[in-house]
């Protein structure tokens, strides 16, 4: 069995509740302890650094992806175990989904939702099947669930597309999902 990819969304700021850190390097552990590889935006700071250090402490792979023109702004983070440049977001979006078997959104900026919503539009279009998970620390990703049910409501999406979201609260949840949808 080849091993299973995570791709994790997330913020390159750590955001004002500690409690994001905290998941961030769990989740990043955790990744690394169920052997599954990290795939992420290759950046070195605010979650995404802690993410990534966090996987690679605990021994993981990681696979990392960036558009050349934020490798200042990110701190390119060029120790990973595959560092990828792309010329444009666009591409490092796909690259990251192509090279993962499942996603994470944790909490983030727009980049984030950015990236969050491209995919769930992807799996709506019927272009993949992975699983989304939302690490929903502190109740961040409340208004964007009650958003995702407001499209429903007013009859701007099927309800199916509630279905193709998960959430759990820490880390640990998150990665017990993650199990049960990769095994």
């Amino acid at each position: 069995m080849s091993k299973k990819s995570i791709c994790v969304y997330c913020g390159s700021r750590f955001g004002n509740d500690p409690a994001y850190t905290e998941q961030a390097e769990i989740m990043g552990r955790l990744i690394a302890e169920e052997g599954w590889r990290l795939v992420y935006g290759a950046g070195d700071v605010g979650l995404m650094g802690a993410v990534a250090r966090a996987a690679q402490a605990a021994g993981g792979e990681t696979f990392g992806v960036i558009p050349t023109h934020l490798l200042a702004w990110e701190v390119g983070k060029r120790d990973l175990t595959t560092f990828v440049i792309t010329e444009t977001m666009h591409e490092r979006k796909k690259v990251m989904l192509m090279n993962a078997d499942a996603v994470v959104v944790m909490p983030g900026g727009a980049g984030s939702l950015d990236e969050f919503f491209e995919v769930l539009t992807w799996r709506q279009l019927g272009l993949h099947a992975k699983p989304m998970v939302l690490l929903d620390v502190a109740g961040y990703w409340a208004p964007l669930k009650a958003l995702l049910q407001h499209t429903v409501d007013h009859g701007f999406a099927d309800e199916s597309l509630l279905d193709f979201v998960q959430s759990g609260a820490s880390a640990t949840e998150v990665a017990s999902l993650l199990r049960r949808a990769l095994s």
